[in-house]
């Protein structure tokens, strides 16, 4: 196990100077000042031992400066002709909610997007569902992001583009799944399986190595990452508290 988690890193190919890297407590976020953006993020999860209750509210980072921060926490609806946005969480509050630090930090604007709703309690949801279920048989690293295309929407009231769609992956022992998923309405929880990629994919796309032991360029299939292994051998509520 631990050389598995020695070799196992998120390597930046280019990064402009304005990218910078933010150390939260149980995550850590790339962040490109001038987008106002996260740019990926990165954590590990052990056995679940949390269970601090969700807080509604957004925040800035207090350490951060003001110009590098989303203007708003406010919905992403109340720019104009925008709708059906959530403010979609990179690292979820669930996972983090062993500590009151970690799971106020999720809410910090740097680690918030723009997700559509369908894609937020969807697709995007159940990736987070994958995860907190196979996180109590093995340690996981996470990792993911968002990705934009050229003719990117701007919302002004915040400062920021929407993702066109975003990627996952997750490491556990030497297997490995990942996911690019569009911020669409189509990215429901039934079409989780259409967005299955390799890691190859991820880096050609994103431009970041992924230093894996496992081929690269096999896209692995879900059967093995199949939550309904937690709803026959984990307690009862394993799912944890994911109320929006």
């Amino acid at each position: 196990m631990k050389r598995l988690f020695a070799i196992v890193l998120l390597i930046p190919l280019s990064l402009s100077a304005e990218v910078s890297k933010l150390e939260y407590h149980g995550f850590t976020l790339w962040f490109d000042c001038k987008a106002r953006s996260a740019v990926r993020f990165q954590y590990e999860l052990d056995r679940d031992v949390g269970a601090i209750p969700r807080i509604k509210k957004y925040y800035h980072d207090p350490m951060l400066e003001p110009y590098c921060q989303q203007f708003e926490t406010s919905s992403y609806n109340t720019n104009k002709n925008i709708e059906g946005y959530n403010r979609g969480r990179l690292v979820p509050y669930n996972h983090m909610d062993h500590s009151l630090i970690a799971s106020h930090q999720t809410s910090y604007m740097t680690n918030i997007l723009p997700q559509t709703k369908e894609m937020n309690r969807g697709a995007w949801h159940l990736t987070e569902e994958i995860t907190e279920c196979f996180r109590d048989y093995s340690r996981l690293i996470i990792l993911g992001g968002p990705i934009w295309k050229e003719e990117i929407i701007y919302l002004p009231l915040h400062g920021v583009s929407i993702p066109e769609s975003f990627w996952k992956v997750i490491i556990r022992n030497n297997e490995v799944i990942a996911w690019i998923i569009p911020n669409s309405k189509e990215a429901t929880k039934g079409r989780l399986d259409d967005y299955l990629v390799s890691v190859y994919e991820i880096e050609q796309i994103t431009d970041n190595a992924i230093s894996i032991e496992s081929d690269k360029k096999r896209t692995k299939q879900p059967e093995s990452w199949d939550i309904g292994y937690c709803d026959k051998n984990s307690p009862k509520h394993w799912r944890g508290d994911w109320r929006n």
